[in-house]
């Protein structure tokens, strides 16, 4: 099958890989450092999913008309990527892998002949180098749009992908995005701090920092009518318990999302942005948790400062100290 993959980092990386590990004609598309690599030595996998070196065709824009697209790239990325290739897109099934909420929404605008599915993804990746992806912990690809059940696309594209690397369809998918969200709450607090998952979630102060993020982004979906899917160990009821715990008890949530993350220090895919000096989607993480408690009337005031901590570390180049993220946002947390 003829399928392309717009933006190659460690997700879109891990996708054309794996696809192209299975058997199909893959196309790719990069920029800069990362299309030169990939066309030099094509792409280099490696980690939970074993070794591959995918050697696919890679332009800045798809050259040919495709069977399938998967759009891979950063948040704020996605709308743009889409406008370059539109020409070859719309009018076929594209699935839109990633963070925050909006992604499907502006995909279904701008490609109105397309059967567009979104996805989200549950595995770890880093970016190691150009053209070089490494796969930290396995996890599932969830595909689907909508609060019902998944459409017969979501279904057949699902199984598409599963052939190549874990994936199903699922019900609630904007439920599900919202669970995803959830557990992004890991990547400002290291983005910030230059610290790994794992160090923050168990840092006593910064511990405390992701775990009101996260209850923070629980309480405002709560009140905007938002019911959870059911999501890597994650349930309605769960976090329905989680938002009303105090922050001590809470602390579990994250503790365990960093004991499934193995021993590999996890940075995040924000803090991977900022070491590879290009913006991150923080606006579209907590960001999105802000923009939606505004819509109600309320604040969210743990990620609001957190989305300003790392916008300043990319103005500055230069990551916070503990102490430093500590005295801006711990006096938040009695509001959190």
């Amino acid at each position: 099958m003829r399928i392309a993959v717009i933006g190659t980092g460690a997700i879109g990386g891990t996708v054309a890989a794996l696809l192209h590990s299975a058997g199909h004609e893959v196309e790719v598309t990069a920029r800069r450092a990362g299309l030169a690599a990939i066309r030099a030595d094509g792409i280099r996998l490696d980690g939970a999913w074993g070794e591959h070196r995918a050697r696919v065709a890679a332009a800045e824009r798809l050259d040919g008309r495709p069977e399938l697209a998967f759009i891979c790239t950063k948040a704020q990325d996605a709308e743009a990527a889409i406008t370059d290739n539109r020409n070859v897109l719309d009018g076929i099934p594209v699935v839109i892998v990633q963070n925050g909420l909006d992604g499907l929404d502006a995909a279904i605008r701008l490609l109105p002949g397309s059967n567009c599915v979104g996805a989200l993804a549950l595995y770890a990746a880093q970016h190691v180098e150009p053209g070089h992806v490494t796969v930290t912990a396995a996890g599932p690809t969830y595909l689907g749009a909508g609060s019902g059940e998944p459409a017969p696309t979501a279904d057949r594209l699902a199984g598409i992908l599963d052939a190549a690397m874990p994936a199903r369809a699922t019900r609630n998918f904007v439920g599900c995005q919202w669970s995803k969200l959830v557990i992004n709450m890991v990547n400002a607090v290291p983005a910030a701090t230059g610290l790994s998952v794992q160090q923050s979630i168990h840092d006593r102060e910064l511990g405390r920092i992701v775990t009101a993020s996260m209850r923070e982004t629980v309480r405002i979906a709560l009140a905007i009518g938002i019911r959870f899917g059911a999501l890597q160990g994650l349930s309605h009821p769960l976090l329905r318990a989680f938002s009303v715990a105090p922050l001590r008890a809470g602390h579990a949530l994250p503790a365990a999302m960093a004991r499934r993350m193995g021993a590999t220090p996890n940075l995040g895919s924000t803090q991977q942005s900022i070491r590879r000096g290009q913006l991150t989607e923080i606006d579209f993480l907590n960001g999105a948790v802000v923009v939606a408690a505004a819509t109600i009337g309320r604040a969210a005031p743990v990620n609001a400062a957190l989305v300003g901590a790392v916008h300043e570390v990319e103005r500055t180049g230069a990551f916070l100290s503990t102490a430093e993220l500590a005295e801006t946002v711990l006096p938040l947390l009695r509001s959190a």
